[in-house]
């Protein structure tokens, strides 16, 4: 088994885990005990929080509905489609029918430049955050 130190990505706290892996598999985590922000503790996420990575479940490319069903497509493809579709609804309901929620997944600058987008592209303020633990 072999050990590579990161941060848990649930949250902006910063906790420090060591990633367990066997072989090409991520089997658990560890908490780091140096660090100062979590000082060797994960909470009910952290210690869960590679769970998603084998799931049979886990989406692994984008998908589009076409025909009434969902189908694998490209990026591109599922980039466009829902630039389009969120263009169609500001057309036809106003900027104000739109809502973007952010993630605490992703940076503060990714977050800020999401915000933007919403708010230059789309015209709306409707921006929410899932920040809560």
């Amino acid at each position: 088994m072999a050990k590579t130190l990161s941060v848990c990505p649930f949250c902006g706290c910063g906790c420090n885990f060591y990633i367990i892996t066997k072989g090409e598999r991520v089997v658990g985590v560890e908490p780091s005990p140096g660090n100062p922000v979590n000082k060797g503790m994960l909470c009910a996420k952290g210690w869960t929080s590679y769970e998603f990575i084998h799931s049979p479940d886990r989406l692994t490319m984008p998908l589009v509905r076409k025909g009434g069903e969902l189908t694998e497509t490209t990026w591109d493809e599922a980039l466009d489609t829902v630039a389009g579709r969120l263009n169609d609804i500001k057309k036809e309901h106003g900027p104000d029918s739109l809502a973007f929620l952010a993630s605490a997944k992703v940076t503060n600058e990714e977050n800020y430049v999401f915000m933007k987008m919403a708010r230059a592209v789309f015209g709306t303020n409707n921006v929410d955050h899932c920040a809560r633990l």
